[in-house]
């Protein structure tokens, strides 16, 4: 793998940037591998690379039957957070902040993680409760979390409105200093170049069809739209499809998949300096590094595997971010785009064994996916190589939901379920 650098890029901007490789090769599937990673987004590409670098299996395939960041991976809104209520949350989602900020170094890649900052708004008396309770949590968790006053507020984010006419007036707001955003593809990008370097095959444009069982029930391998493929270890890591895949094995999860809608805005010069979220008016806000303004909704009320959603989902979304903003009331709207969520009844992920020996899943993120990518990959990783959970994602089982033992975060989602 070719390292990137300063010297670099100035020696190919001398030689008319011809000296450029491919990022990754273009693998044809091999008859049979060790582990099997199904999902070519952050998280499957991410467990293959620890799978090699830490734990010595580099006879890897990730199948992908798209392209490379073509799902949720490229189509959410960069937000990277930890500030979750539980024990088990902070500690999952921590676990992937500290690796985040120092994966452009790990990977020798720009991923463009800025820790600019995350503002949940308080609009009534449930909402400062909560927010207060989840400071709370956050510092007996060793996670950094701060309760700020409407004025500390608009103070931290100058285009908040914070005057007392407004339809959901701000109350004051929580402030992960450590919190911020990424950029999407390249994570994807990062990933799938260091995991190729480490031997992975990446193969696109593949779709498992069938996964295979033998006589003990155990997996031997998949089918796919590229022809069949053998192994002993199989990760499913497919985001709102997962059902759908873990079917094909005879596991039924308990998930939902519904459309996560985004749009952006044309591009304006620097205005906005962090990261605002709304629970209670459904509404995120940030800006990208080209200017745009990255906005964010709740789900669609409806299941679907489809990547767009209702028009009315965005509309009730803007209306509330020109009431919290007034200023941006006359900016014009680029693009929208649509991913699929997978939905526990908890609203936290599986990131576990299945009933299927061989067989192993990372799914249920709903909304939250992207900010645990380096996290979820490493402890998935680590689940698939020792064929036991690490200790981070040990409370994630799949058997949780019938033991009763769940870990309920579906007030620190930040957006509705």
């Amino acid at each position: 793998m070719r390292k990137f650098s300063g010297l670099a890029l100035a020696r190919e901007a001398l030689r008319g940037q011809s000296g450029w490789t491919p990022q990754w090769r273009k693998a044809a599937p091999k008859a049979s591998y060790d582990a099997v990673i199904v999902g070519g987004g952050g998280h499957g590409l991410g467990a293959a690379y620890y799978l090699a670098k830490e734990h010595g299996l580099t006879n890897i395939a990730v199948l992908e039957k798209g392209w490379i960041g073509g799902g949720n991976t490229g189509r959410n809104t960069t937000i990277i957070r930890s500030n979750y209520l539980f024990d088990e949350s902070a500690a999952l989602y921590d676990h992937a902040v500290k690796l985040w900020e120092g994966l452009s170094q790990t990977l020798n890649y720009n991923v463009m993680f800025s820790q600019r900052g995350v503002m949940m708004l308080a609009h009534n008396v449930h909402d400062v409760q909560v927010f207060k309770r989840h400071v709370h949590a956050n510092r007996c968790n060793g996670v950094d979390n701060e309760w700020l006053s409407p004025e500390e507020a608009k103070a931290f984010c100058p285009p908040l409105n914070i005057g007392e006419n407004m339809r959901y007036p701000i109350l004051g707001a929580s402030l992960q200093r450590r919190g911020g955003t990424a950029r999407h593809d390249a994570v994807a990008w990062g990933y799938a170049r260091a995991a190729d370097a480490l031997g992975v095959d990446i193969i696109e444009n593949c779709e498992v069809t069938a996964i295979r069982r033998g006589a003990d029930g155990a997996v031997t391998g998949v089918e796919t739209t590229r022809g069949d493929i053998a192994t002993k270890k199989i990760g499913v890591s497919a985001a709102g499809n997962t059902s759908v895949v873990l079917d094909l094995a005879g596991v039924r999860l308990p998930l939902e998949s519904y459309p996560l809608q985004a749009l952006v805005s044309e591009p304006i010069k620097p205005i906005f300096p962090c990261v605002v979220m709304s629970n209670t008016i459904h509404a995120y806000i940030s800006q990208s590094d080209k200017g745009e303004l990255v906005i964010g909704a709740g789900t669609d009320v409806y299941t679907s595997y489809t990547q767009r959603g209702g028009l009315h989902i965005p509309q009730h979304t803007l209306e509330a971010i020109c009431e919290l903003f007034p200023a941006f009331r006359r900016l014009k709207m680029l693009r929208n785009w649509g991913g699929i969520v997978d939905v526990t009844p908890d609203r936290s992920p599986i990131i576990a064994k299945t009933p299927v020996p061989g067989l192993y899943v990372n799914c249920g993120w709903g909304t939250g996916g992207f900010k645990a990518t380096p996290g979820s990959a490493h402890v998935f990783a680590w689940t698939i190589a020792k064929d036991e959970p690490h200790p981070i994602n040990a409370p994630f089982t799949l058997e949780r939901f019938r033991e009763g033992v769940l870990i309920d975060e579906a007030a620190a989602a930040a957006v509705a379920h």
